[in-house]
């Protein structure tokens, strides 16, 4: 009895652990890491305006650790579908994602008048031509107030590029810069981050840098900034670094020749880290402009473009989609780069240093913003029995679901509900069973929407399962 006592107790103790600590991730496997270190973006959901998420995609995110979704117009249809949508990613998820887009304001919302909300200024209507503090942030905080309530947790927004060229074909011709004085862009980008954090969104600095010089778009192939782009575009960047910053950067894929003679700067060592991070000090999350721009795809191949974003210091790769194609048949993007990574740490093509590195930046931020700390994945599931399972349905719910799980052998079995905080919201089973499997109706009726969990134990075992209820 004392022997069962103690192994009881100790279960508690590590679950405890597991649900509040915000440290515990060593148990995570290289290429769970790896998984984290890619955004992706997925075709569907807006065309029917049925919130469905392609197997292909719940698959990496459930299987493949996968870090983040990035949402396009073509994904949005109306705020209630995009509230479903977010959370079906959620209630998919292995480890609490980031989910993204582009709200920039102006010509650059994926959150606008198409969709169910409203137009929005433009950063250069806010920074330059009304040049007021107050106009930038309601506006900024109206973007954020939306992104929050549609479960939408990071915005790649503010625009930190000088409008140096009105007529850049990515930033002056859009309007998406504040300023052409490097101090007003740095001074109207805090007032958009301000109220971006103020409802718990993480903002992204764009584009390092420096885009507003450019007289080509790097969507469309290579951009050249070197006789056109002057340091004084780094002021915003220090400018918000010294004034606290930390939480993420886009590189962009710009060529200069001055600071990489080889290459752009998602790709150079030079610029991502000896730039950004040594000299700048930047220590927060490095995310890579989207991966299959002409800029890169018409330049690199596939793998080339992993290997070397992530050498160059990138903590995240970005891509517009969740699949590649393999020559006969579509496959998992994200699949294709673990593998890829898996191999070149292997072979001493990666140090497996680069992967910690990022992988700790990464969930440093999601502990600050996203209460990652309360996720399941770090239960080893080596200790798991494979017949020792638990899911339920419907998952979203609202507000009752029924909760199934399997039991390998005869033994006592507690299935509770905790919040994430690691509170016990309720006890829906506590008995000695035989094996088998059972199923119980759980109701949350009582409980605010949001993220809870249910762990299933017995003296030798327990699991997590998130489940997600929306009201």
């Amino acid at each position: 009895m004392k022997s069962n006592y103690t192994k009881t107790l100790l279960a508690k103790i590590v679950l405890i652990i597991i649900l509040i600590s915000p440290s515990i991730f060593s148990q995570v496997s290289l290429r769970d890491k790896i998984g984290q270190m890619i955004i992706v973006g997925f075709s569907g959901a807006g065309q029917t305006g049925i919130p469905a998420l392609p197997d292909s995609l719940i698959k990496d995110l459930n299987d493949r650790n996968l870090g983040g979704v990035i949402f396009y117009g073509y994904n949005l249809v109306n705020p209630s579908q995009i509230k479903t949508l977010t959370a079906e990613i959620n209630a998919n998820s292995k480890t609490t994602p980031f989910i993204a887009t582009d709200e920039e304001g102006g010509m650059v919302a994926r959150l606008g008048k198409n969709n169910g909300f409203q137009s929005t200024y433009t950063a250069y209507q806010l920074g330059t031509i009304f040049h007021s503090e107050d106009s930038t942030r309601m506006t900024a905080a109206k973007m954020a107030g939306w992104l929050s309530e549609s479960g939408i947790n990071v915005d790649f927004a503010p625009v930190a590029d000088v409008d140096v060229n009105p007529n850049s074909p990515a930033i002056g011709y859009y309007q998406r810069s504040f300023s052409k004085f490097p101090d007003s862009v740095a001074d109207f980008a805090e007032y958009f981050i301000d109220e971006l954090h103020n409802k718990n969104v993480i903002p992204t600095l764009k584009h390092f840098p420096g885009h507003g010089s450019a007289m080509t778009d790097s969507h469309l192939g290579f951009t050249d900034i070197t006789n056109t782009w002057t340091d004084s575009e780094l002021i915003p960047y220090k400018t918000i670094f010294s004034d606290g910053y930390n939480d993420m950067v886009m590189v962009g894929h710009l060529y200069n020749a001055h600071l990489d003679s080889l290459y752009p700067a998602s790709l150079s060592k030079k610029v991502t880290t000896g730039i950004l991070k040594d000299s700048l000090g930047f220590n927060g999350v490095v995310i890579s402009d989207e991966m299959t721009m002409g800029a890169i795809s018409d330049n690199y191949s596939f793998n080339q473009a992993v290997e070397l974003a992530i050498n160059a210091g990138v903590d995240i790769l970005l891509y517009k989609t969740n699949l590649i194609s393999n020559g006969s048949e579509n496959v998992s993007l994200c699949d294709s780069v673990i593998n890829l990574v898996v191999k070149d740490v292997a072979a001493g093509e990666i140090p497996e240093s680069r992967i910690e590195d990022a992988y700790n930046h990464i969930m440093n931020l999601k502990e600050k913003y996203l209460n990652v700390s309360s996720v399941s994945e770090p239960i080893a599931k080596s200790n798991v029995p494979s017949d020792f399972s638990i899911t339920n349905y419907p998952n979203p719910f609202n507000p009752t679901t029924k909760i199934v799980f399997n039991i390998a052998k005869a033994a006592h079995v507690s299935l509770k509900v905790y919040n994430v905080t690691g509170q016990i919201i309720s006890e829906i089973f506590n008995h000695d069973v035989n094996a088998g499997k059972f199923e119980v109706n759980f109701n949350g009726s009582k409980l605010a929407s949001g993220v809870y969990f249910a762990v299933l134990q017995t003296p030798n075992a327990f699991i997590t399962h998130k489940i997600l209820l929306i009201k």
